[in-house]
């Protein structure tokens, strides 16, 4: 069997080692994949974007099975354009990918069915949202319509960084496109959870639960990142949350996407924020989150491969999904500067076990692993307890090297304390 998994970063290396444990895979190509990546995978060097490059390799190489993880070509209809080929795939189809695409289309979704999420406004014309801003409750939150790497969301504490923020999507068009229409909407309080589920589109199945850590420096100061680590199970979403997010929440998004005629069929991810008034959603992204998949598939002990098959087949209510009672710490090592500016191109070196390892940006060369992007790696250990997860992480933390490595030091700080009460 040959699959091919899109993307190239520590998602994907994540998917592809978990991916290789199956044996029935005798090969796996990553498009375009990293320098990490090539320990595990044949990489081939064509943009997770470039759709018809993408599928003209696919046939090329007979690949019967196709995972495609990031957001952008998903919501360009990778995954219709492969099956069009009649190769089988993880991931949603373009009409259903629109629920992270677009956060205006989402947000009217839970409005329609009466899924919990923040009160909102959606507004096209900038005059009209800087009006609305003058009377609205700050703070407040302001994000683009579409895709932004995961950076289209700005919580602003004052009126001034509201209106800056709408100006910035709609006039400076920091995002280009996607912030042509802006969603503002009620600042939620509480404890925030990422919550991963497989779904075919008739049975939902969550994933354990985990908790990112998206400032870029300890404390919870700084930037907004892509996430500087991960540890699970999140410690707020208990037995009763979970039950009441599976209630109110996650089989309710699945049946009304299936009414709007857009069934979706791949991995959907919950993030959710959980307020006084029970838990509401803050977003969707129709994909695995990244780093919270470096945390939760290391806990899956069922065969990842055997689950999207059963996915894509339409038959998981037949499949075993079970995870590991013990928790998993990531601590992402990035480069001095990111998000913003950095340098790249130092060597990268590794312990020899580098298995719990999952590289994102990072370029193979003359042999060497160097350097090459913001976030370069995640490092994921497993134990019995969270302090030992993240005692271990650190450990491992200490082994790699590169020149200008960055890391906070604080990863699991805040949900030791939840676990303590």
């Amino acid at each position: 069997m040959k699959v091919l998994v899109v993307g190239g970063g520590g998602r994907e290396h994540a998917i592809i080692k978990k991916l290789k444990e199956n044996k029935t895979i005798d090969k796996i190509y990553a498009v375009p994949g990293n320098g990490g990546i090539a320990k595990d995978a044949e990489c081939v060097n064509i943009g997770a974007k470039d759709i018809d490059k993408i599928v003209d390799f696919a046939v090329s190489e007979n690949i019967e099975f196709a995972v495609v993880a990031p957001d952008d070509p998903l919501v360009l209809g990778a995954v219709d354009a492969l099956e069009a080929k009649g190769i089988k795939c993880f991931g949603p189809r373009k009409n259903a990918a629109i629920i992270e695409g677009s956060k205006v289309f989402s947000k009217n979704l839970m409005k329609k069915y009466g899924i919990p999420t923040a009160q909102y406004e959606v507004f096209e014309d900038m005059n009209e949202a800087l009006s609305y801003l003058d009377t609205a409750k700050i703070p407040t939150v302001i994000k683009a319509d579409g895709l932004a790497l995961g950076k289209g969301v700005i919580i602003a504490e004052t009126r001034e960084d509201a209106k800056e923020a709408v100006k910035s999507m709609m006039e400076d068009k920091v995002f280009g496109e996607s912030g042509s229409r802006v969603v503002i909407e009620e600042y939620l309080e509480g404890p925030e959870v990422s919550v991963l589920s497989f779904t075919d589109s008739k049975t939902i199945v969550p994933m354990v639960s985990s908790m990112d850590h998206k400032r870029a420096l300890d404390g919870d100061k700084g930037l907004n990142t892509g996430g500087m680590g991960t540890v699970a199970p999140n410690p707020y979403y208990t037995k009763e949350v979970a039950k009441d997010c599976m209630e109110k929440i996650f089989i309710p998004t699945i049946e009304a996407m299936n009414k709007e005629g857009r069934p979706f069929s791949g991995c959907l991810y919950f993030g959710l924020m959980i307020t006084k008034d029970g838990p509401k959603v803050i977003e969707y992204n129709c994909r695995f989150g990244d780093p919270e998949t470096q945390v939760v598939l290391p806990l899956l002990k069922s065969d990842l491969f055997d689950i999207m098959k059963a996915v894509s087949d339409g038959k998981l209510a037949d499949a075993e999904v079970k995870f590991a009672d013990e928790y998993a710490c990531c601590v992402v090592m990035a480069s001095e500067g990111y998000p913003k500016s950095y340098e790249k191109g130092f060597e990268i070196t590794m312990p020899s076990d580098d298995s719990g390892i999952f590289v994102a940006g990072a370029k193979l060369e003359n042999g060497k692993l160097l350097t090459n992007g913001g976030r370069v790696l995640g490092v994921t250990e497993i134990a019995e307890t969270l302090d030992r997860a993240i005692e271990k992480s650190y450990a491992t933390v200490e082994k790699v090297s590169f020149k200008n490595a960055f890391y906070r030091k604080d990863i699991g700080k805040k949900a030791l304390a939840a676990y303590r009460g």
